[in-house]
């Protein structure tokens, strides 16, 4: 039956209004999309290209591109993307960058290189895009190409004043872009073609190392079509290791972060692994060298803080890379610093900054890595890796003690040279930079106008910005003088115990660095962690009581796992450790301090050292209080979601985001949640059948009862199995008969996750919870249309998306924002997966996999439906007493817009890459994510009025 036509209860323009009244005082107003973009909705087809210009918003243009005493803002113009497999962290840097050099002094456009070498402008607004893969598919719609690189070339040379290039591997730091841009006189970040195309190259590099007198680690080039079997036996005789057992690094020569590195053991398995790197296409030169047992993994970030062309860098303090085995016992797994460890949050790697190396080592690694930079010509900044083998351990090859790395505590060897560091947001960078005084903001503004004082023909054009800064800081300190000097404090609280522990983590990162973009605003983060530490078992008591909460200073929240937080903080909190920490801070500051005050355009340090600070969750509630602050709660699932700290921070009197603690409650508990909106039918709200077992039950009976059982009350084949209280994405999957003994083994084992595909349909790694949920909720499996991307044409007809519509049914996922009873729909999305049927937190927070299309274009679903559909949502929000946000999961008819609710997520995700940023951005006009957290922040303020 056709739904009603409904006056919505919600004004639609909230989060507008909302979001045009909050343009914060350090940014600019979100930039227009170029002339030829397309519209939000997404275009199918590609469009032809318009005449290209420089994107800049409305704001930068008033305020004149004049240079002289009045000063203008910088034009940068940052290029990402690239060739490799590297794409998809390009795109993060390149967001990050983003986020933190804009400003009213400071003009930014984008560009992109695709996996074919073609050149693209696109809009700020696309660096959001989660995966490469969603991005690429929107590019072909959105974006304005370029007919060659050189016509790209031609065009940063009249339309940006200094290119930053953040593509790593190839094409971005074997010297490619540096060589296109030096032949169009572009000023670019970074280190010149030539140096580039020596230090990328690990073979070449490993050679000039060792002609500069460094220490290095016997390898052996292999080149394809060239690998002799005997060739190999040979070396491995010359650095002593077994020809059947030997343990070696096999990697490629000229490709980046880890990709490609594997272990191998002996002549055989080292050829075998080698041709696979060449036959795969990584690189067609590949390194084999001696594994260094025993040995600890660092990395340093070194930055050039010289006059014009004379270098004088000065290297941050390092970190070390501590590797830890699998806590899985029946796998084995090499433990080595590979892509996964250090990009996707793992307890498998700690980071420890500075190393816990004695200070001889430590002066030896900074020293070495200033005379590598210098000796290899490299510019503004660069990460350099290596290793340290104490004297415990052997070095083959190493007898002559002359050569620069011998230490009397042991050897230390340089490895990789990485020209363009990676600069997500909690990035060695950043880390490194923070612990010596810079902010995100602040490092990589310095290195960008150190970069524009290497070119003669940006000096006009860097004292113009110069000027301009300091006008806007000026201004800046007479409205805070005039309007007083307090600050509305604001508490980001983030991590827990629930498997969603890390998103949360990442979600609060994101939503503290945005928020500190205010200059009305004083955030602080906060790590949930329960009161005995992460390290005990799960078995323990988690009740509210026992949680503790440590305010965290700006460098320790750079972290991958709450783990590793928790362990920061810890460490920080040892007397020892401060001392160490606090005697090498201070010896890189007064190296950086004079060398940098020598430049007109630093602005001096802006992070303040400070230590963790513990409190019990009430001590920590109280604290909030007598500060006068409001709390933004990104703690996911558990205590954060089902009503406790809402009740505890209410009956404080303390402001905070998202819903209330009944609202809470309610959607925490799934079966609640669908008895709560079961009226809702008339309004084209449905709910899907459940069976709610004990886990215990489960666990004890025959599952051939169970299975029958179930299949006859929920009327399917297929079923869906979910905890009734936990977080999304957490322990769903879809069974089959034999399915259901796998995962009652894996929640009696306690197991933390299932592998992927262990399940009969192909799916993603499912994370478990633990410990097991007192109940299972089962659901018939609903079947939704299949959507394929096409791949395209050899006429060069663009990708487009294959829908079949045989049933109707999509998934959804859509941000509900506003005050309680007057919700505001955002633009719903839907993700085409590549693998499996259900969406893996990887895939919903952490830019894993997919395709995501907001709103879900009209070539799939109509206008008339998608308005029904928003329409069904804001009334299932207010009917739920949602306020502030949520994030809505359910099922759609593409014909009738009727919603089948799944899931309420009352604290959802909120990572640079999460669906919500994607809406936000869709809206008219856009809502950037500084814009968005603020519009947050204020309806927590809203609700105490």
């Amino acid at each position: 039956m056709p739904l009603p036509r409904l006056s919505s209860p919600t004004p639609r323009l909230l989060l507008r209004a909302l979001a045009l009244a909050l343009a914060p005082p350090r940014r600019p107003s979100s930039p227009p999309l170029p002339i030829g973009f397309a519209s939000p909705r997404l275009a199918v087809r590609a469009a032809a290209p318009a005449p290209l210009r420089a994107v800049l918003s409305a704001d930068q243009r008033d305020l004149g591109m004049e240079a002289g005493e009045q000063g203008r803002p910088l034009r940068v113009g940052i290029v990402c993307g690239g060739p490799s497999a590297e794409r998809g962290v390009s795109l993060n840097s390149a967001r990050s960058v983003l986020d933190h050099i804009q400003g009213q002094d400071l003009v930014v456009s984008c560009y992109y290189i695709d996996s074919g070498m073609n050149a693209f402008a696109i809009s700020p607004a696309q660096l959001y895009s989660n995966t490469p893969s969603d991005f690429d598919f929107k590019l072909e719609s959105l974006a304005q190409g370029f007919h060659s690189l050189s016509d790209f070339a031609e065009h940063l040379a009249t339309n940006v004043d200094i290119a930053f290039p953040v593509i790593h591997g190839k094409f971005g730091e074997d010297g490619g872009i540096q060589e296109l841009l030096e032949k169009a006189k572009v000023p670019f970040v970074g280190t010149p073609s030539k140096e580039c195309q020596h230090a990328f190259d690990k073979h070449s590099a490993s050679l000039e190392l060792d002609k500069q007198g460094f220490l290095t680690v016997p390898n052996l080039l292999v080149e394809k079509d060239k690998l002799a079997t005997s060739e190999l036996e040979a070396w491995f005789q010359t650095v002593n290791l077994s020809k059947e057992k030997g343990k070696v690094i096999v990697k490629p020569a000229r490709a980046g972060s880890s990709i490609g590195v594997v272990v191998a053991y002996g002549v055989n398995d080292a050829a075998q692994k080698a041709e696979e790197i060449i036959s795969e296409g990584i690189d067609d030169k590949v390194i084999i060298e001696v594994f260094l047992e025993g040995g600890t993994e660092f990395t340093a970030i070194v930055v050039d803080v010289g006059i014009a062309n004379n270098s004088e860098p000065v290297v941050l303090l390092p970190t070390e890379v501590e590797l830890q085995p699998s806590s899985s016992s029946d796998t084995k797994e090499d433990t080595i610093f590979n892509y996964r460890r250090k990009y996707l949050p793992t307890r498998q790697v700690v980071y420890h900054t500075p190393p816990r190396f004695p200070a001889e080592v430590i002066d030896c690694i900074r020293k070495g890595i200033s005379l590598l930079f210098r000796r290899l010509g490299l510019h503004d900044f660069a990460r350099i890796d290596g290793w340290f083998l104490p004297s415990v351990s052997s070095l083959p090859s190493a007898e002559n003690s002359e050569k620069f790395g011998n230490t009397k505590y042991g050897t230390v060897l340089f490895t990789d040279i990485n020209l363009i560091s990676g600069m997500e947001q909690t990035s060695f960078l950043f880390q490194q930079a923070s612990a010596v005084g810079f902010s995100h903001s602040r490092i990589l503004r310095t290195v960008i106008q150190h970069a524009c004082s290497r070119f003669p023909s940006l000096v006009p054009c860097n004292n113009a910005w110069t000027a301009l800064s300091r006008k806007l800081q000026s201004s800046k300190q007479a409205e805070a003088i005039h309007k007083g000097t307090s600050k509305q404090k604001v508490f980001v609280i983030f991590g827990g115990d629930t498997s969603e522990r890390q998103v949360s983590l990442m979600s609060g990162t994101n939503v503290w660095l945005n928020l500190q973009g205010f200059d009305d605003l004083d955030v602080t983060p906060c790590l949930l962690a329960p009161a005995n530490g992460y390290f005990s078992s799960h078995d323990q008591d988690f009740s509210a009581i026992s949680r503790e909460v440590w305010t965290l200073p700006y460098s320790l929240v750079l972290r991958h796992t709450t783990e590793e937080v928790y362990a920061a903080c810890v460490e920080a909190s040892e007397p020892e450790r401060v001392e160490i920490t606090s005697r090498l801070r201070e010896q890189v500051m007064n190296e950086l301090g004079p060398a940098l005050s020598k430049h007109d355009w630093f602005a001096g340090f802006d992070i303040a050292y400070e230590e963790p600070v513990k409190y019990s969750l009430q001590q920590w509630i109280n604290h909030v209080k007598e500060s006068g602050a409001v709390v933004f709660i990104a703690v996911h699932g558990g205590i954060g979601e089902d009503g406790t700290i809402q009740t505890l921070l209410e009956s404080a009197g303390v402001p905070y985001t998202g819903p209330g603690p009944i609202a809470s409650r309610t959607c925490m508990n799934k079966v609640a949640t669908s008895l709560a909106v079961d009226h809702l039918t008339s309004y084209g709200v449905r709910t899907i059948p459940k069976d709610v077992r004990a886990t215990e039950e489960v666990l004890k009976y025959s599952l051939v009862d169970i299975w029958n059982g179930l299949i006859a009350k929920l009327q399917t084949e297929t079923v869906c199995v979910k905890p009734a209280h936990d977080g999304c994405s957490t322990g769903v999957a879809r069974f089959c008969p034999k399915d259901l003994e796998v995962y009652t083994n894996a929640l009696r084992s306690k197991y933390q996750r299932l592998p992927a595909n262990c399940l009969y349909r192909a799916h993603g790694v499912i994370e478990m919870p633990v410990p097991p949920p007192e109940s299972l909720i089962f659901e018939p499996f609903i079947e939704t249309d299949e959507i394929i991307i096409s791949n395209k044409l050899e006429n060069g007809s663009a990708r487009h998306l294959v829908w079949k519509g045989e049933n109707d049914w999509l998934e959804i996922t859509v941000g509900v924002v506003g005050k309680r009873g007057k919700m505001h729909s955002l633009n719903p999305s839907i993700t085409v997966k590549e693998s499996g049927d259900i969406l893996s937190l990887e895939e919903k927070f952490q830019g894993g996999t997919g395709i995501n299309l907001t709103p879900p274009p009209p070539t799939i679903m109509s206008e008339d439906a998608l308005q029904r559909c928003k329409r069904s949502i804001e009334i299932m929000a207010n009917s739920l007493g949602l306020e502030g946000f949520s994030r809505i999961d359910a099922f759609v008819n593409v014909r009738s817009g009727e919603v089948l609710l799944i899931e309420v997520n009352t604290v959802p995700g909120m990572t640079p890459s999460t669906v919500l940023i994607h809406q936000a951005l869709a809206e008219e006009p856009p809502v950037y994510p500084h814009k968005f957290f603020r519009t947050l922040l204020d309806l927590a303020f809203e609700r105490t009025k």
